[in-house]
């Protein structure tokens, strides 16, 4: 007996609203008799970690879990994708002969996750099934005890072992009537990324880190002697110390709102602005070295313990340029002066594909930062400077004085990283002709179907009804006491719902995400994307203490 299951077409990466559609095969050597055929489609967002110990001096350190003491560790597992779908349900059970059988599943990825919607999750009670043919299912129940929020399923993350993770697979069970006989379980691992929300409309607004520095003044000092040239030998200064040493501010720049997107280059700026006047090539500055990484903070959470772990991705390293790139081509140049370092040092330097984009989900985080490390050097001798030298040579010796480096770090924080997978066309423009439409800042996709002649106006309560508002109006009157104010039936806030054929419905329709799920596909275009490293390997993450 072997099982397996094989997906159709599948891509390097599923995202939302993609269909999930493949066939258990299943290959018997002998007859057997099955009962259901379930296959569920799951993701989990698991994380783990060490309770400190009395002792810890920082409380608010919280050590990943070791190979040790399972005792002292505790863990939290969210379902945020959670769904089944039985391939084989006849109500009696079905013998197989020997041979090769399948059994075609169809699942639609949503738009956000389960586990917050506490409907859902009191419907799963730990069995499914009709008929009396019942069938194991997630205990939902469990889920309602942890913290939740609503936001789009979160990507495929790895790496951090023992720790947090989050995965997305298909699993399959072929029940086997009667005791004694092991129900036959199966399971297949994919990577998710996520599409990304609607972009903000461009803007000439710019976000910006911004560092200025102001040189030491060259102090003379004498050259030194030459053993065996003494007589020509000069004891008068080096340098000219009457020279205003160079006042610079170094800028990083990055368009506002602060978006990068998953393979593709930083749109990033780097200006230097003079601060001070200067009138000869002595006054000059160079660009020696650069460095741009971007940062992930991925905030753990187990219930109220928390931990941050740092991860760095180089995106541009130079150590030593050659030939050092010089800021301000005329010395002349007045006060407030602004030059641009040439983008071409990383304008084809795309973010890695193991970068994951910024999400929130229930006990896991990703924000970004864009660190740049930038060294600045004054030399009154120019780029040639720079150059390496013979130290042994005797034109070498006491010319110049070293050139002065200082290297300024820049910080642009709370960065996006959007996963690079536009929505659907249609999707766009139901937002964009729907007046309104509300996008959920937190990755969601999400618009009020309610119209309504306010659009920031909050959703109102359930209108009362006609009959019970007259009869309290009616009281009111005759009584002679003054009442609040009721809102009357064409009351802008009170719409009514008006069906397909005029009808009023009592219920408000679908959200806007569900309805639009329903109907929209996937879509195409996407980017590559590695967040983890074998999909199918064993989970790393300590199991829930039953």
């Amino acid at each position: 007996m072997s099982i397996r299951i094989a997906l159709d077409n599948p891509p390097e990466f599923y995202t939302n609203l993609d269909f999930v559609k493949g066939r258990v095969i299943l290959v018997l050597n002998r007859p057997e008799t099955i009962g259901n055929v379930i296959v569920k489609l799951e993701g989990e967002s698991r994380t783990a970690l060490a309770i400190p110990s009395t002792g810890d001096r920082e409380d608010f350190y919280r050590p990943r879990p070791g190979a040790g003491g399972v005792g002292n560790i505790v863990t939290e597992n969210h379902k945020v994708l959670y769904r089944f779908f039985q391939a084989f349900d006849d109500g009696a059970a079905l013998s197989l002969q020997p041979g090769q059988h399948e059994f075609k599943f169809n699942f639609k990825m949503p738009l956000n996750n389960i586990c917050h919607d506490a409907k859902a999750m009191n419907t799963l009670l730990g069995i499914g099934g009709l008929n009396g043919s019942g069938f194991r299912t997630m205990d939902g129940t469990k889920q309602l005890m942890l913290q939740h929020v609503k936001a789009t399923l979160p990507p495929s993350i790895t790496g951090f072992p023992m720790e947090a993770e989050i995965r997305y697979y298909i699993k399959v069970t072929i029940q086997r009537p009667g005791f004694f006989k092991e129900n036959w379980r199966y399971q297949v691992g994919f990577k998710f990324l996520p599409i990304e929300p609607p972009r903000p409309p461009k803007t000439s607004q710019e976000a910006f880190a911004r560092r200025p520095f102001t040189f030491r003044p060259r102090a003379a000092v004498p050259q030194k002697r030459s053993l065996f040239f003494s007589s020509k030998s000069s004891a008068s200064p080096t340098e000219n110390t009457n020279l205003t040493p160079p006042s610079i501010e170094m800028s990083a720049r990055i368009p506002f709102p602060s978006i990068l997107t998953c393979n593709e280059a930083l749109p990033l700026r780097l200006i230097a602005r003079k601060l001070a006047p200067t009138t000869t090539r002595e006054q000059q500055v160079y660009v020696t070295a650069l460095e741009i990484s971007l940062v992930g903070f991925t905030q753990v959470r187990v219930h109220s313990l928390e931990n941050t772990e740092r991860t760095t991705w180089v995106v541009l390293s130079a150590p030593q340029l050659s030939p050092p790139i010089a800021l301000f081509g005329n010395p002349a140049d007045p006060v407030d002066t602004e030059f641009e370092v040439p983008r071409a040092l990383w304008k084809d330097r795309r973010l890695p594909n193991t970068i994951a984009p910024s999400f929130r989900t229930c006990n896991l985080a990703r924000r970004y930062e864009v660190e740049i490390m930038i060294t600045l050097a004054w030399s009154t001798g120019g780029s040639s400077a720079f150059a390496p030298s013979n130290p042994f040579s005797s034109s070498a010796a006491g010319k110049e004085l070293p050139p002065q480096s200082i290297t300024l770090p820049l910080k642009l924080s709370s960065v996006e990283v959007f996963s690079g997978i536009a929505p659907p066309a249609e999707l766009l423009s139901s937002v964009h002709t729907n007046p309104n439409a509300s996008i959920n800042t937190n990755s969601n996709i999400n618009t009020n179907a309610s119209s309504s002649a306010n659009a920031n106006a909050p959703r109102p309560p359930p209108r009362p009804a006609n009959q019970s508002q007259s009869q309290s109006q009616s009281q009111s009157q005759s009584q002679g006491r003054p009442m609040p104010p009721r809102p009357s039936t064409n009351d802008p806030l009170y719409p009514p719902q008006l069906g397909p054929n005029g009808l009023v419905y009592d219920e408000p329709p679908p959200s806007y995400d569900e309805a639009m799920a329903d109907r929209l596909a996937g879509p195409a275009a996407r980017p590559a994307y590695s967040g983890v490293t074998a999909e199918n390997a064993p989970s790393t993450v300590p199991g829930e203490k039953s």
